[in-house]
């Protein structure tokens, strides 16, 4: 694997497998990841999360129920494999990453869900940590983490 590790958030990571702005860089990171240029990783939270995100999506009809089964689907195997692989870093809810969180959020006023992926970034010394929120986007910065907004 390389040395180089890229965190991804929930939001980021739905990027994947529903089209929409910043689809083509998280499609270049998994490429990356792919050819051993590159690690990802998320917390074991996000599975959850990004699972979320896409019933919702198939609910408020962003996305159609075939196109909803198939990111589901593609979203678990494409994890398994990495995992597997090697290529991705699966971050697992520890009380010492949630211990962490809790200082995160009161100093930044943030989620706890969103303290957590801080805390998960700095766990595996992220090089680069990928986001779709502008506040989580900020705190990140202010921890000292290189973070990418990609809106």
């Amino acid at each position: 694997m390389s040395g180089q590790t890229a965190y991804l958030d929930s939001s980021v990571i739905v990027k994947r497998y529903v089209e929409e702005p910043g689809t083509e860089k998280v499609r270049e990171l998994y490429v990356k990841a792919y050819a051993g240029d590159l690690n990802l990783a998320f917390s074991l939270w996000n599975l959850g999360e990004v699972l979320g995100a896409l019933a919702k999506a198939k609910l408020l009809n962003r996305i159609s129920e075939e196109d909803y089964t198939q990111a589901r689907r593609t979203f678990l195997s494409e994890t398994r494999r990495l995992n597997r692989l090697g290529l991705a870093i699966i971050v697992p809810v520890k009380s010492t990453i949630l211990t962490h969180s809790w200082r995160l959020l009161e100093k930044h006023h943030i989620y706890q869900a969103d303290a957590l992926q801080i805390a998960s970034a700095k766990y595996v010394n992220a090089t680069q940590f990928l986001v779709s929120d502008k506040r989580l986007h900020e705190a990140a910065s202010n921890e000292g983490l290189n973070s990418i907004y990609l809106g």
